[in-house]
Order: C-alpha cells, then sequence, then structure tokens
C-alpha cells in the first residue's frame, strides 16, 4: 500500500504527456524531449539500479568477463595523454616522420575506427580506409594501429575507446555471456540520445535483444556532438531499428518565456531532418530577445560588460544580482 501511494505521489506530479511515456513499459519507446520539457521528472525514482555512464557501466562489465576475450580484471585504462605517448613511441619504433604522424592526428585515426567497431586487423583489410590515409598521406596509419593494438593488449590496458569496442566484440562473440547481461537488463534507458555514436548504439542492441524494454530519451533539436563522433541518425532512424517502438513527445517547455521557444523553434524549423514536434511555454511572454553578434571573444566580453554597466546604472542594482549563463 506505501509503494502504491508512493507512485501515485510521482505520477500524479506528472503532466499527460510525461506520464504516459512514465506508464509505458511493455515495449521499445522513444521520449522526445525538448528543451526545459522535465525529463529529469519523468525518469523513474531510481533505486537498486544499474546505472551509470556507457563507459562505466561497460567497464565494470569488462572486468568481469573480460578473460572470454584476453583481458585480465586488473587491465588498466589509459587516458588520452596515455594513448598519445604510446603512440609517439611507436611512431619512433617504426622510424616514421614524427612531424607527419603527430600523436593526436593518429589517435584521431584510430578513435574513429574503433567507435565503428573496427579492429586494427580489418583496418588493415578495408581498403577505403587505406586509400583515405594515402589521401591523407599517412600511409601507415594501419601498421600503428596493429601496434598500438597489440602494445596495450600485452600491459592488459584499454583506452576508453577500448571499453565501446571490447564490449561489442564481448558479446558478439560470446553468446552465453550476452544472454546473461540480456537477460539481467530487462529495462534499458538511455538518456541524451541524440549524442550515441555507433558503437554505443551497437552494444545496446545487443542488450535489448531479449527483452525489447528499451526507452530512449532525447531531442534531436540538441544534437551537438557531431565532432565527438554523435549521430543524429541514431534517434531519427530509432523507430526503423525497432519498428514497433510507441513515441511520445514532451512538448512543454517549463524553462523559458514564451517569446524564447517560438525564437527557438522558428529557428529549428529549418532543420532538413526532424522529428517534427510543437514546443510551447505557458509561462509570461517574456522580454524581446536581443541578438548581438561579436567576432571575437574580447569583443562578447566587452559586450556582456557594457551590458551589465547599462543596467546597473538604469535599475540602481549591484553586480551580485547578475548571472552569466554560457556554453562551452
Amino acid at each position: 500500500m506505501i509503494k502504491q501511494d508512493k507512485e501515485e505521489a510521482i505520477l500524479s506530479a506528472l503532466n499527460e504527456s510525461q506520464r504516459e511515456a512514465v506508464e509505458y513499459c511493455t515495449g521499445p519507446s522513444l521520449v522526445i524531449a525538448g528543451a526545459g520539457s522535465g525529463k529529469i521528472t519523468t525518469a523513474k525514482e531510481a533505486q537498486h539500479l544499474y546505472m551509470g555512464t556507457f563507459h562505466s557501466i561497460f567497464a565494470r562489465i569488462l572486468r568481469h568477463e573480460g578473460e572470454a576475450i584476453g583481458f585480465g580484471s586488473n587491465f588498466t585504462i589509459y587516458d588520452e595523454n596515455d594513448s598519445r605517448s604510446l603512440i609517439k613511441s611507436i611512431v619512433k619504433a617504426l622510424d616514421l616522420d614524427e612531424k607527419t604522424y603527430k600523436p593526436a592526428s593518429v589517435h584521431n585515426f584510430i578513435s574513429m575506427a574503433k567507435n565503428h567497431l573496427i579492429t586494427a586487423s580489418e583496418y588493415a583489410e578495408d581498403r577505403a580506409a587505406i586509400e583515405r590515409d594515402r589521401s591523407a598521406r599517412m600511409p601507415a596509419i594501419h601498421m600503428i594501429y596493429k601496434a598500438y593494438e597489440a602494445r596495450c593488449r600485452q600491459a592488459n590496458a584499454m583506452d576508453f575507446d577500448d571499453i565501446l569496442l571490447y564490449t561489442f566484440l564481448l558479446f558478439r562473440d560470446n553468446k552465453e555471456i550476452r544472454a546473461k547481461y540480456g537477460q539481467q537488463f530487462e529495462y534499458i534507458l538511455v538518456d541524451e540520445y541524440q549524442d550515441t555514436n555507433y558503437a554505443q548504439v551497437s552494444i545496446i542492441s545487443q542488450l535489448a535483444e531479449t527483452h525489447r524494454c528499451i526507452c530512449v530519451v532525447g531531442d534531436d533539436y540538441q544534437s551537438i556532438y557531431s565532432f565527438r563522433g554523435a549521430n543524429i541518425d541514431n534517434i531519427l532512424d530509432f523507430k526503423h531499428k525497432f519498428d514497433d517502438a510507441k513515441l511520445f513527445k514532451l512538448e512543454r517547455n517549463y524553462r523559458s518565456t514564451q517569446l524564447i521557444v517560438q525564437a527557438a523553434n522558428s529557428l529549428m524549423k529549418h532543420n532538413e531532418r526532424q522529428i517534427p514536434k510543437d514546443v510551447f511555454s505557458k509561462e509570461a511572454e517574456g522580454d524581446k530577445i536581443l541578438y548581438k553578434p561579436c567576432y571575437s571573444d574580447r569583443e562578447e566580453a566587452m559586450v556582456v560588460a557594457n551590458e551589465l554597466k547599462r543596467i546597473k546604472r538604469n535599475d540602481d542594482c549591484d553586480y551580485g544580482n547578475f548571472a552569466i549563463l554560457y556554453r562551452t
């Protein structure tokens, strides 16, 4: 009875769209949650759940199951500096031009391959990849990748991209292990789905094979990480991958004034591919938006400082009354 009362208290705090999304638990679902639409409120209370980032969850699994793919449970996880240092030593050992094969550039090539689930041996046989490297005047990338993979294995180490690659290979090549975790992950919830990459979605699809109760939450309007390998098609094409998926739209914005939401809508409607939605606000109409283009960080700082001075002078307020919000 206490549990029912608690559940009803949580559900009664939701609007109709949020409640529909929360109560649907019988199959795949896509929740399109616009900015400020209350998606955190929509997520159910979490106790005793397996939760974390992709990398933290998959690293935990690899600690338990890594021996099946040749890694000890105490493997080291290399950060970016470790990876680039290793690449630098491999470039030197292969007697390659260090100015041509810069560690950061080589690491990006290898990272891109891993995030498309391409191993070193597969990369060496990929004619398109080899030709692309030749065009970039870096034809030895496949040799460096092969040496890098071997050196990591020798040291019982993985980099961040390996955590995704080896989790996929673990599940692909070990049906019993995949079935065990597929059974364990009866319900799967993925947040910020618009920022997922090919490897992450491939692993999630492996885990969702058994129960198919996967709920992904995101907003195609907020996809900004393509430079890190995020693929907007993952959210746009979710219903093609799970053709029985139910779509829920959280369209009310609780954060912004009407004019801000209308301005955002007018810009986003120009996206060539999108999931149609009509975001709205019931807040006040709000002040008109000021658009002030700046051509450098210094000019931007000057414009903001001058605006603060103007408002402080006109409204007779303190600098402590201001806040500057920015995204990097």
